[in-house]
């Protein structure tokens, strides 16, 4: 029988945040497959584990994780953990996890950390509906093409930038949705230099051209407002009782259904219909 892939959040930056069911699932487990294992070590040090270890990464996926595939087949259990957060969010365990699926292998995933989630809650920005773009691409390119696609978008969107890039993203979104689009920048969320600022693209680039960033983001940016539904008037009813009329209907039937279908007062309607 197969054994079991479990999907470990571990913290993103404080090491207080693993739960106590991670931290029991990290020592049943018969092997961790790691993204960096000098970084998973820390966290197996804080917990005071000791566990065999494979990478798995996103230059291994195919060779490491047919490795992870064939030793669940012989029946041992995995914990697959990022250097920090949810696997399989943004990160190649998501195709570790569908080699698990096409062969038929448990896999049981553990709530816990996640860097979007965790600033979309603490950015001041609308949370009811959210779009997850990730990384921006580096090819200019695809990346202008990628915010292209997102002119429109009215749900709030959230991006990861590592700090080298930053600047020049800022630039991009700035020119893609304008610069009074409103964003959050989280930095180092969880960790002691933990900093949200809560400003506009334009304002945004313009800071970090003249201030070097440093730590990992996570922008929150404002969807556009939806346009508003133009709104009907009495002129408008009446073409359509017009309409209606010339199809048959009564001038009161046509009057009902115009003013229903617009929003609009039946009694006034029907005094401009009768008066015209």
């Amino acid at each position: 029988m197969a054994g079991t892939l479990y999907l470990v959040p571990t913290p993103i930056g404080n090491l207080g945040d693993i739960s106590k069911r991670a931290a029991d699932t990290l020592a049943l487990a018969d092997f961790i497959a790691a993204e960096d294992t000098r970084v998973s070590v820390k966290l197996l040090n804080h917990l005071g584990l000791k566990k065999p270890m494979v990478t798995y990464h996103r230059h291994n996926t195919d060779a490491g994780g047919q490795a992870v595939v064939n030793r669940l087949l012989a029946g041992e259990s995995c914990a697959l953990v990022t250097d920090a957060g949810t696997p399989a969010v943004s990160d190649p365990g998501e195709e570790l996890v569908a080699r698990c699926v096409r062969e038929q292998i448990p896999v049981c995933v553990l709530p816990g950390p996640c860097a979007l989630v965790t600033a979309l809650a603490v950015s001041g920005q609308p949370t009811g509906r959210f779009t997850f773009e990730g990384f921006l691409a580096m090819n200019k390119k695809n990346r202008r093409s990628h915010l292209d696609s997102l002119r429109g978008e009215t749900r709030t969107m959230i991006f990861y930038e590592a700090p080298h890039k930053l600047t020049a993203t800022l630039q991009d979104l700035a020119a893609a949705f304008g610069p009074q689009r409103p964003v959050s920048l989280c930095r180092e969320l969880t960790k002691l230099h933990e900093e949200v600022m809560r400003t506009t693209l334009g304002e945004a680039a313009a800071w970090y051209q003249e201030n070097t960033p440093k730590g990992e983001f996570v922008l929150v940016v404002r969807g556009t407002e939806p346009e508003a539904e133009a709104t009907a008037t009495l002129e408008d009813g009446l073409l359509l009782v017009d309409k209606l009329r010339e199809e048959g209907a009564s001038l009161r039937d046509a009057v009902k259904r115009a003013a229903k279908e617009l929003n609009l007062s039946r009694n006034q309607l029907y005094d401009l219909a009768v008066n015209s």
